[in-house]
């Protein structure tokens, strides 16, 4: 027989019941929850193969949740893998539904799925000094009370740091990088100039492309490109400045090639007042390597990166974005993380080659690598 329209079922109340029930639910969390940071995350990835080349956190929303594990965390905590100690604590919040479109989803934060909180985005919990990563988002829990979701029961763990840039704008997370990243160190050849700031974005000039002005009377007449680049987008070419000459108001563009070559630059204003040709600057290539300062010692000329988005080389220049200093490297080794005392990678490589015979022409077997050879 069909239901009666007299009393509501389980799963169809009124608009007055679930709205009591959410009060009651955001009540309960504000009372005895915990204000924790939610940090979506932004994947940078390969334009090629669609490649994961590193994550950006630069936002974070500030939300009350509730600790369901009240006795401790959850899941084998620590154990022995084959890759050594791992610790997956695993903890569960609750978040209220009305909260969550309230304080996140009202701000338009990029997210994979808008309505929710995502798996794979972090949360910073302050009570323990830990950022932990959402590995399920329980959406239907309890079903439908009232026709209705209360609340998302979140199921992180211990986050895993990687080669992550963070940005958020609160000190104790964006710390978390600088402690705990990927970094290199790069020994800087003599003769720099400026010192490097921490936290800033330096960049190698490999595929930079140069030129040089020429001035006639007081105004910029023209440009000669002395190297091209590598790696332009013709759809949109870099920009071109003028500084120095004692002159003002000269504006240039520039003609990208279907290689990626900075081909010409066209004067679209002289400027005025020039006494000698202006230095020509052209942007940097996409593909230009780029990291961001953890640390700089100006006495051993000891320069340590993270987030590096490309590998440098001694050939090149690395310029400063805010402090302009310009260093070239001298040596560095991309294996050894300096940011940790335990990573073992060089001893790696070094037994790995002494095993291996790469001066063979097959070193993972006899043939071919003497006469009379199977």
């Amino acid at each position: 027989m069909p239901t009666s329209n007299y009393f509501p079922t389980y799963y169809s109340g009124h608009a007055g019941e679930q709205g009591l029930v959410q009060d009651l639910v955001d009540e309960q969390i504000k009372l005895f929850g915990s204000d924790v940071y939610y940090i979506p995350k932004t994947v940078l990835a390969d334009s090629t193969l669609d490649e994961v080349r590193y994550t950006k956190y630069q936002d974070q929303f500030q939300i009350e949740m509730l600790l369901q594990n009240v006795t401790g965390f959850g899941d084998n905590a620590e154990f022995i893998s084959k890759f050594g100690l791992r610790i997956t604590d695993e903890i569960i919040f609750r978040v209220s539904t009305r909260r969550w479109d309230e304080e996140v989803a009202a701000n338009n934060p990029v997210l994979e799925v808008a309505s929710r909180p995502n798996e794979g985005d972090l949360l910073y919990f302050p009570l323990t000094q830990d950022i932990y990563e959402i590995k399920f988002v329980g959406k239907e829990e309890p079903f439908f009370q009232f026709g209705k979701i209360q609340f998302y029961a979140i199921t992180a763990e211990i986050y895993e740091v990687g080669q992550d840039s963070f940005d958020t704008g609160i000190a104790e997370i964006d710390a978390v990088e600088q402690l705990f990243d990927n970094a290199i160190k790069l020994v800087m050849d003599p003769g720099g100039t400026g010192d490097f700031t921490v936290g800033e974005e330096v960049v190698g000039d490999e595929f930079l492309a140069k030129g040089t002005s020429v001035i006639s009377g007081d105004a910029v007449d023209s440009i000669t490109i002395t190297d091209g680049g590598l790696h332009y987008n013709s759809a949109l070419p870099p920009s071109v400045t003028f500084t120095g000459g004692g002159g003002t108001g000269a504006t240039a563009t520039a003609t990208v090639s279907s290689a990626g070559l900075v081909t010409s630059i066209n004067i679209t204003a002289g400027g005025s007042g020039f006494t000698s040709a202006p230095t020509v600057t052209i942007d940097y290539s996409p593909k230009d390597n780029r990291a961001e300062v953890k640390s700089w010692d100006s006495s051993t000329r000891e320069l340590q990166v993270i987030n590096r988005t490309g590998t440098f080389t001694t050939a090149e220049v690395i310029k400063g974005q805010t402090s302009n200093a310009m260093w070239s490297p001298e040596s560095f080794d991309t294996l050894n993380n300096s940011n940790s005392n335990y990573d073992q990678n060089r001893a790696i490589e070094n037994d790995a080659d002494n095993i291996v015979d790469w001066s063979e022409g097959n070193p993972f077997g006899e043939f071919g690598n003497f006469t009379g050879s199977i």
